[in-house]
């Protein structure tokens, strides 16, 4: 993400000191991830400490220093969706992908990972990709549903 961009937001809110969550999760929103020198351009647009960019960006677990892929992937490991299957349906999910809960794919296609509940226990073993809660899932549906996000 090149630093015009970056200032198109920070200027889109006004370069309000108390907009730096909103703009780190537009940032991230567009980007995938909050790379180092986007973290030093907003401390320096929003004149605020880069030590607190980078605590509120390692605070919260909607941010990643690191690059993700573009479609994310969050499989449900609570307890309805584990006695329905979860296991089996996140085995599938790292054959198909070949990554692990917590990794990205080489190509930053997929990222992985795995929460303890997406709140939708009735249509358990739940996973959701971008957003999309994908329930009622089986080892044999997960295939189907990732093609959709080639």
């Amino acid at each position: 993400m090149d630093n015009e961009r970056i200032d198109q937001i920070i200027d889109k809110h006004h370069h309000e000191a108390s907009s730096l969550i909103q703009v780190l999760l537009e940032i991230q929103g567009e980007n995938h991830w909050l790379p180092k020198e986007a973290l030093a351009r907003v401390a320096e647009k929003l004149q605020v400490p880069l030590t607190r960019v980078q605590h509120i960006a390692t605070f919260y677990k909607a941010f990643s220093l690191v690059p993700k892929g573009r479609h994310e992937i969050h499989i449900c490991m609570g307890t309805a969706c584990h006695v329905r299957g979860a296991t089996r349906v996140l085995d599938t999910v790292q054959d198909l992908t070949g990554i692990k809960p917590g990794e990205t794919d080489l190509d930053l296609k997929f990222s992985l990972q795995t929460v303890n509940c997406l709140g939708c226990c009735a249509l358990g073993p739940v996973m959701e990709v971008d957003g999309k809660t994908h329930g009622k899932m089986a080892p044999s549906k997960t295939a189907e549903v990732l093609k959709n996000y080639e």
